[in-house]
Formats: C-alpha cells, sequence, structure tokens
C-alpha cells in the first residue's frame, strides 16, 4: 500500500473514532455561558465615612424676604442727661446783649411782638460796630436782608423822624446808603452789606432779636431758641 492511501485510510478512522465518541456521551458540549437564577438580597453594609468635602459652589439666588419679627420689649431708660441750654447754636453776643436770628419769615409788627415774648426787643443797630456784628450775622446765615428795631414816624407836620424798639430817637450813627431812594415805607431792612434800606412793613422777612444781659441775673430769662 503506498503512502497516500495510508494516510487517507487513517483520517478515515481517525474520522469515524470521533464521530463514535460524540454518539455516544448524552451531553453536548458548548462554549454559551446560561445564567443562572437570581439570588437573595444581601443585607445592607455599615455606613461608610464622610468623604472629603468638595469644592464651594456658586452663590444660589437670593430668597424671599421673611416675616418681620415681633416687636421686642423696652429696653431700660438710660440715666438722665445733663441740663441743655437754651441759647440755639451761632448766637452773637457783646458785653451786654445777645442777638438771636429767627428764621421765621414775619412782618414787621409781628417780628417786633414776638421778640418781646422773648423777652427782648428787635435788634437796634445803634453803632457802627453792632450794625457790623449784625450784617456779618446775615450774611454767614446766607441771608441777604432782615427786619431789624428801626422804623420812621411822621408828626402832623408831615416830618418823618426814626426810632428805635426801645422808642429811643436815632442816634448819630445811621446806616443809609448814599443813593436813598425818596420813599414813604416806614419799616427798615438790613442787608448783609451793612446798608440800611426802607422796606413795607407788610414785607414778611428772618428778623435778629436782642437781650440784654443784665435781664438774666434778676428779671425773667429770655427765650433765645429760634
Amino acid at each position: 500500500m503506498d503512502t497516500k492511501a495510508y494516510e487517507k485510510l487513517l483520517e478515515l478512522f481517525i474520522l469515524l473514532f470521533v464521530m463514535s465518541v460524540l454518539s455516544a456521551s448524552p451531553e453536548v458540549c458548548t462554549n454559551s455561558l446560561i445564567p443562572g437564577d437570581k439570588g437573595d438580597q444581601g443585607e445592607i453594609g455599615d455606613v461608610g465615612e464622610t468623604g472629603i468635602m468638595g469644592k464651594t459652589g456658586p452663590p444660589g439666588h437670593p430668597g424671599n424676604a421673611g416675616d418681620a419679627g415681633i416687636k421686642g420689649d423696652v429696653g431700660h431708660i438710660g440715666k438722665m442727661g445733663p441740663l441743655g441750654y437754651k441759647v440755639l447754636l451761632g448766637l452773637r453776643e457783646t458785653g451786654e446783649r445777645y442777638y438771636l436770628l429767627v428764621k421765621e419769615a414775619k412782618m414787621f409788627q409781628e417780628a417786633s411782638m414776638n421778640c418781646r415774648l422773648r423777652g427782648g426787643v428787635l435788634a437796634m443797630p445803634k453803632t457802627t460796630t453792632i450794625n457790623q456784628i449784625l450784617a456779618d450775622y446775615i450774611s454767614q446765615a446766607g441771608l441777604t436782608r432782615v427786619h431789624v428795631g428801626v422804623k420812621a414816624n411822621s408828626d402832623n407836620n408831615g416830618t418823618r423822624s426814626y426810632t428805635y424798639s426801645d422808642s429811643s430817637p436815632l442816634q448819630t450813627f445811621r446806616g443809609w446808603s448814599d443813593s436813598l431812594p425818596s420813599t414813604n415805607s416806614s419799616c427798615v431792612e438790613l442787608l448783609s452789606s451793612g446798608t440800611w434800606a426802607h422796606t413795607e412793613c407788610d414785607n414778611s422777612m428772618f428778623y435778629i432779636c436782642e437781650f440784654p444781659k443784665s435781664r438774666r441775673r434778676g428779671g425773667p430769662t429770655p427765650t433765645l431758641t429760634s
């Protein structure tokens, strides 16, 4: 028998042997894995440790305003402070008198009465020094003019004379401007420049009251607040 015939015969023999073995086994081999039935749930494990803190996130949107809280109880009363003064800040004074600028617009007669009710009179610029003090007072207050205690009076012959608030006649000092216009107005206003001018008595404007310091020793205390 030649070699090729022998090899074919051997291959046939091996094939028959394998087929006989496969036909004799009741089980079929396969490479497929078939999953089994689902098992019972296991026990829950212990809680783990807290993890590492993460990065801070962006701020959230502002929430709605909450309800107002209940009003608290009244606190304890504090200690009584020192007595205050009845003197307005910015008051002007000389050795004998106080001067108070009242920032309440009134007509001449009302202003004069108000000063008397306070214990004084409308300010009387009787000297150059007093006139300048009052003018500076007006200017520093940011005003241009005020009522002062100077007024014209006419006698039966039509002659005009001027008196102060205390009814004394006008003294040597006069604050009229060089170009004083002729007028029938009886009341006098003091300008921030220090000049006097006639004004209608019905004009409402601020005014300055004056108070003698001697009144503070014996008489009633003047009201120096505006």
